[in-house]
């Protein structure tokens, strides 16, 4: 749910931004050991989430980085 008008310190978002960027690093850390895997095939499904939650992150990123680049 989205709520409109919501106000957050330089503080809440410099926070925010460390916490994506640590666990960015972890998910992009987990796709490089799945796709090194044999049989990457088996992993499809696991890639695909972890693709997709890299790029929900990043574009969090960059949304925090237009409000404050901490």
């Amino acid at each position: 749910m989205a709520q409109e008008n919501m106000e957050f310190s330089k503080n809440d978002l410099a926070e925010s931004k460390r916490q994506i960027d640590s666990t960015l690093h972890k998910l992009r850390e987990s796709l490089e050991t799945i796709e090194a895997k044999e049989n990457v095939e088996r992993y499809k499904s696991q890639v695909t989430l972890i693709k997709r939650r890299i790029k929900a992150f990043e574009l969090a990123v960059c949304l925090i980085e237009e409000k404050f680049d901490p």
